[in-house]
């Protein structure tokens, strides 16, 4: 599990280097004003990439079942119905997003100061979300026949293209924020292209003829199913974030700067939770399609104790160095935007140890079938942030934003700790 999870690990890192990069190369040339709209934006590239995202690992689960299975043919035709599928959703929410976008905005609260320069980020970053789509789809295809390495490989070159492209287009065209998104998009369509090059070469049952593009119903049918319970789990959460940034953008923009940096940071101690989510629901899909039941068990114990001492990890640098790591994403010194960041990072790393059992539970039951249980839990944490900010916030301000996670995510687990224990996995010979 180690060995397959270290590259994604590390490819997921370097792909939250393609935001960081934005966030610390904005604020350093921009300004906060320039950093704070792109932060007031981000829940939205956030809720349409991860749906995407959810939808080509949920494709991805069945190109595992047919690799666990041997069947090279129908690994064609799932891997044709994946480029397909993923592609048409990806235009239709690209051609939705760009149409709405005013008014996206408007419900999210995004001040008139920032708004210019928030619309330019997030249009460009929409208008290249099916490059991203691509990506995800390619990588979860490779990783799903145990191909961790060379997404990595095609990703790192893209990070350091995108810091370049960065500089390039801020500093030397001046176009502001919305350069930031174009390098960031360029970026990701040369990893894209990379991919698509290197498993035509790699592996011949991924010489995908037209044929395969005739794709029976059933086939469909199921694709949508899969990938669809991973978008809806993965959107539900994604919505219930987009919720608390409509309250988040209305504090002011020291407060919007200070919840860019935690949230940023966030996404980098979580990573290891993705990760191992990613890993199971590959490793559950392919043993179940191998009918090895008992390694999907043994999986999840191995799981579940590596997210625990990652949880450890962070605790003691969120109560140590969080200052400092707050800097290094903003370029901010203000202090009140230094202690409100800390303050969220201070209270919510201490639950870590319930959403690293979240990720690899949700992800197994999505890797041996189970597509309710997981949309379920998810959407106990939209109703909880919407609660939230409808009930919470409006009295106890941002401290109400920053205890609202650790609170759903304590709800949200309940549902996957009885379902998993009542599987027939746990169950003894």
């Amino acid at each position: 599990m180690l060995k397959f999870a270290m590259p994604v690990c590390l490819g997921n890192i370097f792909q939250l280097f393609y935001s960081l990069a934005d966030t610390r190369i904005v604020g350093s040339t921009l300004g906060e004003v320039s950093l704070a709209a792109v932060g007031s934006t981000t829940s939205i590239s956030t809720l349409l990439i991860g749906f995407l995202s959810g939808l080509t690992n949920g494709f991805a689960v069945l190109v595992a079942q047919q690799f666990g299975e041997k069947n090279e043919n129908r690994i064609r035709k799932t891997v044709a119905g994946s480029l397909l599928l993923g592609f048409f959703t990806a235009v239709i929410i690209t051609v939705v997003s760009v149409f709405f976008l005013d008014k996206i905005l408007a419900l999210l609260n995004v001040s008139e100061n920032l708004y210019p320069q928030s619309k330019a980020y997030i249009r460009a970053i929409l208008l290249g979300i099916t490059a991203t789509m691509f990506y995800n789809a390619f990588a979860g295809i490779l990783r799903a026949v145990g191909d961790t390495v060379a997404p990595l490989i095609f990703l790192i070159a893209a990070c350091i293209l995108n810091i370049f492209l960065d500089l390039y287009f801020i500093l030397v065209l001046k176009t502001g924020t919305a350069g930031a998104a174009w390098a960031t998009v360029i970026s990701q369509g040369i990893s894209v292209i990379l991919c698509f090059i290197y498993m035509w070469y790699r592996y011949p049952m991924f010489r995908i003829k037209k044929r395969d593009f005739f794709i029976k119903p059933k086939l469909l049918k199921n694709l949508y199913s899969s990938g669809l319970s991973m978008a809806m789990m993965m959107s539900l959460v994604f919505f219930g974030t987009l919720a608390l940034q409509t309250a988040i953008n209305t504090f002011g923009t020291n407060t919007i700067v200070a919840h860019t940096a935690a949230r940023k940071l966030t996404e980098f101690f979580m990573l290891p939770f993705a990760v191992l989510g990613i890993t199971m629901a590959t490793y559950s899909g392919q043993n179940k399609g191998a009918k090895k039941p008992e390694r999907i068990k043994e999986g999840i114990k191995k799981a579940l104790l590596i997210t625990s001492a990652w949880s450890l990890f962070v605790i003691v640098m969120s109560y140590t160095i969080a200052p400092f790591l707050i800097y290094m994403v903003t370029g901010s010194r203000i202090p009140e935007v230094i202690a409100t960041a800390e303050k969220y990072l201070k209270i919510n790393t201490v639950f870590y140890f319930v959403p690293g059992a979240i990720s690899v539970l949700r992800n197994t039951m999505q890797g041996i079938g189970d597509r309710l249980t997981p949309v379920v839990s998810s959407g106990l944490e939209l109703i909880g942030k919407v609660a939230v900010v409808i009930f919470l916030v409006p009295y106890t301000k941002y401290f109400g934003i920053i205890i609202s996670e650790p609170i759903v995510w304590v709800i949200m687990v309940i549902p996957l700790i009885i379902k998993i224990l009542k599987n027939p996995i746990f169950k003894k010979n």
